[in-house]
Protein backbone atom coordinates (compact mmCIF):
# COMPACT_ATOMS: atom_id res chain seq x y z
CA UNK A 1 0.00 0.00 0.00
CA UNK A 2 1.30 3.42 -1.11
CA UNK A 3 1.29 6.05 1.68
CA UNK A 4 -0.40 8.60 1.37
CA UNK A 5 1.39 11.97 0.36
CA UNK A 6 0.96 15.36 -0.93
CA UNK A 7 4.09 15.58 -3.18
CA UNK A 8 4.08 14.13 -6.72
CA UNK A 9 7.69 12.15 -7.41
CA UNK A 10 9.88 13.03 -10.34
CA UNK A 11 8.31 10.62 -12.73
CA UNK A 12 4.27 12.04 -11.86
CA UNK A 13 5.92 15.69 -12.34
CA UNK A 14 7.19 15.07 -15.33
CA UNK A 15 3.87 13.22 -16.90
CA UNK A 16 2.07 16.67 -15.25
CA UNK A 17 4.02 18.81 -17.43
CA UNK A 18 3.76 16.58 -20.35
CA UNK A 19 0.22 16.65 -20.46
CA UNK A 20 -0.19 20.07 -19.30
CA UNK A 21 2.16 21.25 -22.36
CA UNK A 22 -0.23 19.53 -24.43
CA UNK A 23 -3.35 21.35 -22.82
CA UNK A 24 -1.38 24.48 -23.48
CA UNK A 25 -0.04 24.10 -26.83
CA UNK A 26 -2.68 22.14 -28.62
CA UNK A 27 -6.00 21.99 -26.52
CA UNK A 28 -6.40 26.20 -25.54
CA UNK A 29 -5.43 27.42 -29.07
CA UNK A 30 -8.49 24.98 -30.00
CA UNK A 31 -11.03 25.90 -27.21
CA UNK A 32 -13.18 28.50 -28.77
CA UNK A 33 -13.17 27.06 -32.36
CA UNK A 34 -14.61 23.78 -30.80
CA UNK A 35 -17.35 25.81 -28.55
CA UNK A 36 -18.56 27.38 -31.34
CA UNK A 37 -18.24 24.36 -33.79
CA UNK A 38 -20.10 22.56 -30.87
CA UNK A 39 -19.09 19.25 -32.80
CA UNK A 40 -16.68 16.30 -31.54
CA UNK A 41 -12.90 17.79 -31.89
CA UNK A 42 -11.40 14.37 -33.87
CA UNK A 43 -8.23 16.16 -35.16
CA UNK A 44 -7.12 17.10 -31.42
CA UNK A 45 -7.94 13.19 -30.21
CA UNK A 46 -5.75 12.01 -32.78
CA UNK A 47 -3.03 14.27 -31.82
CA UNK A 48 -3.21 13.42 -28.46
CA UNK A 49 -3.13 9.88 -29.69
CA UNK A 50 -0.02 10.75 -32.12
CA UNK A 51 1.87 11.28 -29.04
CA UNK A 52 0.13 8.40 -26.75
CA UNK A 53 -1.79 10.72 -24.28
CA UNK A 54 -5.09 9.31 -25.82
CA UNK A 55 -4.37 5.16 -25.63
CA UNK A 56 -5.21 2.33 -23.02
CA UNK A 57 -1.67 2.41 -22.23
CA UNK A 58 -1.38 5.60 -21.24
CA UNK A 59 -4.58 5.46 -19.13
CA UNK A 60 -3.77 1.74 -17.52
CA UNK A 61 -0.67 3.36 -16.57
CA UNK A 62 -2.12 6.35 -14.61
CA UNK A 63 -5.29 4.12 -13.41
CA UNK A 64 -2.98 1.50 -11.48
CA UNK A 65 -0.49 4.01 -10.10
CA UNK A 66 -0.08 2.82 -6.48
CA UNK A 67 -0.30 6.45 -5.29
CA UNK A 68 -4.21 7.22 -6.79
CA UNK A 69 -2.88 10.49 -8.46
CA UNK A 70 -2.25 9.58 -11.82
CA UNK A 71 -5.73 10.12 -13.53
CA UNK A 72 -6.83 13.31 -10.96
CA UNK A 73 -3.32 14.52 -12.18
CA UNK A 74 -4.27 14.13 -15.62
CA UNK A 75 -7.59 15.01 -15.95
CA UNK A 76 -6.78 18.42 -13.69
CA UNK A 77 -4.33 19.67 -16.71
CA UNK A 78 -6.44 18.05 -19.35
CA UNK A 79 -9.50 20.35 -18.05
CA UNK A 80 -7.01 23.02 -17.34
CA UNK A 81 -6.90 23.47 -21.02
CA UNK A 82 -10.51 23.54 -21.61
CA UNK A 83 -13.31 21.32 -20.80
CA UNK A 84 -14.71 20.36 -23.81
CA UNK A 85 -12.36 19.26 -25.73
CA UNK A 86 -10.96 17.14 -22.86
CA UNK A 87 -14.11 15.57 -22.04
CA UNK A 88 -14.11 14.44 -25.74
CA UNK A 89 -10.64 12.89 -25.19
CA UNK A 90 -11.31 11.62 -21.98
CA UNK A 91 -15.03 10.59 -22.20
CA UNK A 92 -14.17 7.21 -23.37
CA UNK A 93 -13.12 6.06 -19.99
CA UNK A 94 -16.41 6.00 -18.36
CA UNK A 95 -17.24 3.02 -20.43
CA UNK A 96 -13.81 1.46 -20.02
CA UNK A 97 -13.99 1.52 -16.36
CA UNK A 98 -17.44 0.62 -16.16
CA UNK A 99 -15.71 -2.72 -17.91
CA UNK A 100 -13.03 -2.77 -15.23
CA UNK A 101 -15.49 -2.26 -13.17
CA UNK A 102 -17.76 -4.94 -14.31
CA UNK A 103 -16.37 -7.24 -16.39
CA UNK A 104 -14.12 -10.44 -16.73
CA UNK A 105 -10.47 -10.74 -17.56
CA UNK A 106 -11.38 -11.69 -20.98
CA UNK A 107 -13.70 -9.18 -21.09
CA UNK A 108 -11.48 -6.38 -20.20
CA UNK A 109 -8.67 -7.61 -22.74
CA UNK A 110 -11.09 -7.98 -25.06
CA UNK A 111 -12.62 -4.86 -25.60
CA UNK A 112 -10.66 -1.74 -23.67
CA UNK A 113 -8.28 -2.17 -26.90
CA UNK A 114 -11.45 -1.58 -29.40
CA UNK A 115 -12.59 1.36 -27.34
CA UNK A 116 -9.51 3.47 -28.24
CA UNK A 117 -8.39 2.44 -31.91
CA UNK A 118 -4.55 3.70 -32.10
CA UNK A 119 -3.22 7.00 -34.02
CA UNK A 120 -3.94 5.88 -37.53
CA UNK A 121 -7.79 5.21 -36.35
CA UNK A 122 -8.96 6.77 -33.35
CA UNK A 123 -12.33 5.40 -31.60
CA UNK A 124 -14.34 6.64 -29.10
CA UNK A 125 -16.91 4.57 -26.65
CA UNK A 126 -19.88 5.37 -24.63
CA UNK A 127 -21.29 4.50 -21.05
CA UNK A 128 -25.27 4.53 -21.16
CA UNK A 129 -26.99 4.56 -18.50
CA UNK A 130 -29.59 7.37 -17.91
CA UNK A 131 -32.87 7.90 -19.58
CA UNK A 132 -35.30 10.06 -20.28
CA UNK A 133 -37.61 9.34 -17.02
CA UNK A 134 -34.37 7.90 -15.34
CA UNK A 135 -31.40 9.73 -14.30
CA UNK A 136 -30.73 10.06 -10.90
CA UNK A 137 -33.72 8.15 -9.85
CA UNK A 138 -32.05 4.73 -11.60
CA UNK A 139 -34.51 2.78 -9.84
CA UNK A 140 -36.93 3.90 -12.94
CA UNK A 141 -34.76 2.28 -15.49
CA UNK A 142 -36.93 1.08 -18.73
CA UNK A 143 -34.53 0.34 -20.86
CA UNK A 144 -34.96 -4.22 -21.07
CA UNK A 145 -32.47 -6.61 -21.28
CA UNK A 146 -34.05 -9.93 -21.94
CA UNK A 147 -32.36 -13.48 -22.45
CA UNK A 148 -32.93 -15.49 -25.60
CA UNK A 149 -31.42 -18.97 -24.00
CA UNK A 150 -32.07 -20.87 -26.90
CA UNK A 151 -29.55 -18.85 -29.11
CA UNK A 152 -27.37 -17.59 -26.38
CA UNK A 153 -28.14 -14.05 -26.92
CA UNK A 154 -29.11 -11.20 -24.99
CA UNK A 155 -32.32 -8.77 -26.70
CA UNK A 156 -32.01 -4.66 -25.85
CA UNK A 157 -34.68 -2.64 -26.23
CA UNK A 158 -34.78 1.39 -24.84
CA UNK A 159 -33.98 4.38 -25.05
CA UNK A 160 -31.01 6.17 -23.38
CA UNK A 161 -29.89 9.69 -23.27
CA UNK A 162 -27.27 12.07 -22.18
CA UNK A 163 -24.47 9.54 -23.71
CA UNK A 164 -20.89 10.70 -24.30
CA UNK A 165 -20.12 9.80 -27.47
CA UNK A 166 -23.45 8.15 -27.91
CA UNK A 167 -23.88 7.50 -31.09
CA UNK A 168 -20.72 8.04 -32.44
CA UNK A 169 -18.85 5.89 -30.83
CA UNK A 170 -17.41 2.10 -32.01
CA UNK A 171 -18.41 0.16 -28.40
CA UNK A 172 -21.38 1.00 -26.12
CA UNK A 173 -21.61 0.02 -22.56
CA UNK A 174 -24.97 0.18 -21.42
CA UNK A 175 -26.90 -0.69 -18.53
CA UNK A 176 -30.19 -2.72 -18.51
CA UNK A 177 -33.13 -4.27 -16.17
CA UNK A 178 -32.98 -7.73 -16.45
CA UNK A 179 -35.20 -8.39 -13.19
CA UNK A 180 -37.71 -5.53 -13.10
CA UNK A 181 -39.10 -6.54 -9.63
CA UNK A 182 -35.87 -6.05 -7.86
CA UNK A 183 -35.72 -2.43 -9.09
CA UNK A 184 -32.12 -0.96 -9.07
CA UNK A 185 -30.37 -4.49 -8.04
CA UNK A 186 -31.98 -5.73 -10.67
CA UNK A 187 -29.40 -4.42 -13.25
CA UNK A 188 -26.49 -5.51 -15.78
CA UNK A 189 -24.08 -4.19 -17.88
CA UNK A 190 -23.44 -5.11 -21.57
CA UNK A 191 -21.10 -4.84 -24.18
CA UNK A 192 -22.88 -3.28 -27.58
CA UNK A 193 -20.07 -3.74 -30.25
CA UNK A 194 -19.47 -1.82 -33.43
CA UNK A 195 -21.99 -2.41 -36.22
CA UNK A 196 -24.52 -4.03 -34.04
CA UNK A 197 -28.00 -3.79 -35.88
CA UNK A 198 -30.54 -2.21 -33.89
CA UNK A 199 -28.39 0.65 -32.18
CA UNK A 200 -28.56 4.06 -33.41
CA UNK A 201 -28.45 7.82 -32.36
CA UNK A 202 -31.10 9.51 -31.83
CA UNK A 203 -31.13 13.64 -30.66
CA UNK A 204 -27.71 14.69 -30.47
CA UNK A 205 -27.96 17.84 -27.41
CA UNK A 206 -27.19 21.34 -28.13
CA UNK A 207 -25.69 22.43 -24.58
CA UNK A 208 -24.79 25.15 -22.43
CA UNK A 209 -21.10 24.11 -21.85
CA UNK A 210 -19.06 21.34 -22.68
CA UNK A 211 -19.76 22.05 -26.07
CA UNK A 212 -16.89 19.95 -27.83
CA UNK A 213 -18.24 16.92 -26.05
CA UNK A 214 -20.94 14.59 -28.08
CA UNK A 215 -24.00 14.34 -26.09
CA UNK A 216 -27.01 12.59 -27.63
CA UNK A 217 -29.56 9.41 -27.20
CA UNK A 218 -28.85 6.23 -27.95
CA UNK A 219 -31.82 4.35 -29.25
CA UNK A 220 -31.85 0.52 -28.79
CA UNK A 221 -34.56 -1.43 -30.93
CA UNK A 222 -34.56 -5.59 -31.31
CA UNK A 223 -30.19 -5.13 -30.32
CA UNK A 224 -28.92 -8.91 -30.35
CA UNK A 225 -25.83 -9.22 -28.46
CA UNK A 226 -23.86 -12.56 -27.26
CA UNK A 227 -24.35 -14.02 -24.04
CA UNK A 228 -20.36 -13.31 -23.93
CA UNK A 229 -21.52 -9.53 -24.11
CA UNK A 230 -23.08 -9.83 -20.62
CA UNK A 231 -20.44 -8.13 -18.22
CA UNK A 232 -19.06 -10.44 -15.92
CA UNK A 233 -20.97 -13.32 -17.45
CA UNK A 234 -24.36 -14.95 -17.12
CA UNK A 235 -22.66 -17.51 -14.01
CA UNK A 236 -22.28 -14.27 -11.61
CA UNK A 237 -25.32 -12.26 -12.80
CA UNK A 238 -27.84 -15.30 -11.66
CA UNK A 239 -25.60 -15.84 -8.16
CA UNK A 240 -25.52 -11.91 -7.91
CA UNK A 241 -29.43 -11.81 -8.66
CA UNK A 242 -30.16 -14.39 -6.19
CA UNK A 243 -28.72 -12.93 -3.56
CA UNK A 244 -30.64 -9.87 -4.00
CA UNK A 245 -33.85 -11.78 -4.00
CA UNK A 246 -32.86 -13.06 -0.73
CA UNK A 247 -31.96 -9.89 0.66
CA UNK A 248 -35.38 -8.71 -0.64
CA UNK A 249 -37.21 -10.83 1.43
CA UNK A 250 -34.99 -11.00 4.56
CA UNK A 251 -34.83 -6.83 4.54
CA UNK A 252 -31.28 -7.30 4.61
CA UNK A 253 -28.08 -5.15 3.16
CA UNK A 254 -28.58 -3.15 0.07
CA UNK A 255 -26.50 -4.36 -3.18
CA UNK A 256 -24.66 -2.14 -5.69
CA UNK A 257 -25.84 -1.94 -9.07
CA UNK A 258 -23.75 -2.11 -12.18
CA UNK A 259 -24.24 1.67 -12.88
CA UNK A 260 -23.50 2.40 -9.09
CA UNK A 261 -20.27 0.70 -9.61
CA UNK A 262 -19.04 2.85 -12.49
CA UNK A 263 -19.90 6.10 -11.12
CA UNK A 264 -18.51 5.30 -7.49
CA UNK A 265 -15.18 4.53 -9.50
CA UNK A 266 -15.27 8.01 -11.53
CA UNK A 267 -16.54 10.43 -8.70
CA UNK A 268 -12.86 11.32 -7.69
CA UNK A 269 -11.59 11.57 -11.29
CA UNK A 270 -15.06 14.04 -12.16
CA UNK A 271 -13.92 16.12 -8.99
CA UNK A 272 -10.44 16.41 -10.52
CA UNK A 273 -12.16 17.62 -13.88
CA UNK A 274 -13.60 20.52 -11.67
CA UNK A 275 -10.74 21.24 -10.53
CA UNK A 276 -8.82 21.72 -13.40
CA UNK A 277 -11.68 24.12 -14.79
CA UNK A 278 -11.80 26.27 -11.34
CA UNK A 279 -7.80 26.74 -11.36
CA UNK A 280 -7.95 27.78 -15.37
CA UNK A 281 -10.52 30.62 -14.26
CA UNK A 282 -8.60 31.27 -11.01
CA UNK A 283 -5.55 31.88 -13.25
CA UNK A 284 -7.15 34.03 -15.84
CA UNK A 285 -8.70 36.14 -12.91
CA UNK A 286 -5.64 36.83 -11.09
CA UNK A 287 -3.59 37.86 -14.00
CA UNK A 288 -6.45 40.21 -15.28
CA UNK A 289 -5.80 41.77 -11.52
CA UNK A 290 -2.83 42.24 -11.67
CA UNK A 291 -2.54 43.93 -15.31
CA UNK A 292 -6.25 45.77 -15.04
CA UNK A 293 -6.47 49.18 -13.87
CA UNK A 294 -9.45 51.07 -12.36
CA UNK A 295 -8.57 54.52 -11.02
CA UNK A 296 -5.22 54.34 -11.21
CA UNK A 297 -3.88 51.56 -9.50
CA UNK A 298 -4.27 47.45 -10.25
CA UNK A 299 -7.89 46.25 -9.46
CA UNK A 300 -6.07 43.44 -7.16
CA UNK A 301 -5.01 46.23 -4.71
CA UNK A 302 -8.62 47.04 -3.93
CA UNK A 303 -9.09 44.05 -1.26
CA UNK A 304 -13.13 43.17 -2.54
CA UNK A 305 -11.15 41.80 -5.27
CA UNK A 306 -8.03 40.17 -3.26
CA UNK A 307 -9.95 38.24 -0.61
CA UNK A 308 -12.61 36.94 -3.54
CA UNK A 309 -9.31 35.45 -4.88
CA UNK A 310 -7.81 34.26 -2.08
CA UNK A 311 -11.35 32.60 -0.91
CA UNK A 312 -10.97 31.13 -4.66
CA UNK A 313 -7.21 29.37 -4.73
CA UNK A 314 -8.20 27.97 -0.81
CA UNK A 315 -11.51 26.33 -2.75
CA UNK A 316 -9.44 24.85 -5.21
CA UNK A 317 -6.89 23.87 -3.01
CA UNK A 318 -9.13 22.00 -0.67
CA UNK A 319 -10.63 21.04 -3.34
CA UNK A 320 -7.67 19.24 -4.98
CA UNK A 321 -6.88 17.40 -1.48
CA UNK A 322 -10.13 16.41 -0.94
CA UNK A 323 -9.79 14.73 -4.55
CA UNK A 324 -6.43 13.30 -3.93
CA UNK A 325 -7.41 11.28 -0.65
CA UNK A 326 -10.16 9.84 -2.47
CA UNK A 327 -8.21 8.83 -4.88
CA UNK A 328 -5.56 7.36 -2.98
CA UNK A 329 -8.14 5.39 -0.74
CA UNK A 330 -9.91 3.72 -4.12
CA UNK A 331 -6.76 2.77 -5.45
CA UNK A 332 -5.12 1.50 -1.97
CA UNK A 333 -8.72 -0.62 -0.86
CA UNK A 334 -9.72 1.76 1.46
CA UNK A 335 -13.49 1.84 1.89
CA UNK A 336 -14.89 5.03 1.60
CA UNK A 337 -16.69 5.07 5.25
CA UNK A 338 -17.71 8.55 5.04
CA UNK A 339 -18.57 8.72 1.66
CA UNK A 340 -14.87 10.40 0.72
CA UNK A 341 -15.56 10.12 -3.26
CA UNK A 342 -18.75 11.66 -2.93
CA UNK A 343 -17.59 14.36 -0.48
CA UNK A 344 -14.72 14.99 -3.38
CA UNK A 345 -16.90 15.28 -6.34
CA UNK A 346 -19.75 17.26 -4.17
CA UNK A 347 -17.39 20.34 -2.91
CA UNK A 348 -14.78 19.96 -6.08
CA UNK A 349 -17.98 20.68 -9.01
CA UNK A 350 -19.51 22.99 -6.27
CA UNK A 351 -16.01 25.28 -6.22
CA UNK A 352 -15.60 24.93 -9.89
CA UNK A 353 -19.01 26.97 -10.53
CA UNK A 354 -18.29 29.14 -7.81
CA UNK A 355 -14.93 30.06 -8.55
CA UNK A 356 -15.82 30.46 -12.21
CA UNK A 357 -18.97 33.19 -11.71
CA UNK A 358 -16.08 35.15 -9.49
CA UNK A 359 -13.83 34.75 -12.25
CA UNK A 360 -16.33 36.53 -14.91
CA UNK A 361 -17.04 38.97 -11.36
CA UNK A 362 -13.65 40.46 -11.61
CA UNK A 363 -13.21 40.59 -15.30
CA UNK A 364 -16.50 42.44 -15.05
CA UNK A 365 -18.28 43.59 -18.65
CA UNK A 366 -15.29 41.63 -20.44
CA UNK A 367 -15.96 38.35 -17.96
CA UNK A 368 -19.48 38.04 -20.13
CA UNK A 369 -17.78 38.70 -23.41
CA UNK A 370 -16.36 35.42 -25.77
CA UNK A 371 -13.28 37.56 -25.96
CA UNK A 372 -12.03 36.33 -22.50
CA UNK A 373 -12.40 32.59 -21.85
CA UNK A 374 -13.69 32.55 -18.02
CA UNK A 375 -17.45 32.92 -20.00
CA UNK A 376 -16.88 29.34 -21.55
CA UNK A 377 -15.29 28.50 -18.08
CA UNK A 378 -17.86 29.25 -16.61
CA UNK A 379 -20.36 27.50 -18.93
CA UNK A 380 -18.73 24.48 -18.90
CA UNK A 381 -18.59 24.77 -14.84
CA UNK A 382 -22.23 23.96 -14.71
CA UNK A 383 -21.98 20.36 -15.67
CA UNK A 384 -19.76 19.21 -12.57
CA UNK A 385 -23.03 19.73 -10.30
CA UNK A 386 -25.13 17.48 -12.60
CA UNK A 387 -23.65 14.02 -14.46
CA UNK A 388 -22.37 11.77 -13.20
CA UNK A 389 -24.51 12.24 -10.10
CA UNK A 390 -26.04 15.71 -9.14
CA UNK A 391 -24.70 17.30 -5.65
CA UNK A 392 -28.09 16.64 -4.54
CA UNK A 393 -27.08 13.05 -4.75
CA UNK A 394 -23.83 13.53 -3.56
CA UNK A 395 -25.43 14.70 -0.33
CA UNK A 396 -27.95 12.35 -0.42
CA UNK A 397 -25.23 9.74 -0.55
CA UNK A 398 -23.05 11.42 1.92
CA UNK A 399 -25.94 11.80 4.25
CA UNK A 400 -27.46 8.03 4.25
CA UNK A 401 -23.32 6.73 4.74
CA UNK A 402 -22.94 9.05 7.77
CA UNK A 403 -26.60 8.20 9.69
CA UNK A 404 -27.14 4.60 8.50
CA UNK A 405 -30.43 5.76 7.47
CA UNK A 406 -31.87 5.73 4.27
CA UNK A 407 -32.67 9.71 4.03
CA UNK A 408 -35.07 10.64 0.97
Amino acid sequence: MAEFSFELDDDQKAVRDWIHGFAADVIRPAAAEWDEREETPWPIIQEAAKIGLYSLDFYAQQYFDPTGLGIPMTMEELFWGDAGIALSIVGTGLAAVGVLANGTEEQIGTWIPQMYGDAADVKVAAFCSSEPDAGSDVGSMRTRAVYDEAKDEWVLDGTKTWATNGGIAGVHVVVAVVDPELGSKGHASFIIPPGTPGLSQGQKFKKHGIRASHTAEVVLDNVRVPGSCLLGGKEKLDERLARARERAKSGGERLKNAAMATFEASRPAVGAMAVGTARAAYEVALDYAKTREQFGRPIIDNQGVAFQLADMRTRIDAARLMVWRASWMAVNGRPFESAEGSMSKLFASETAKQVTAQAVQILGGNGFTREYPVERMHRDAAIYTIFEGTSEIQRLVIARTLSGVQIR
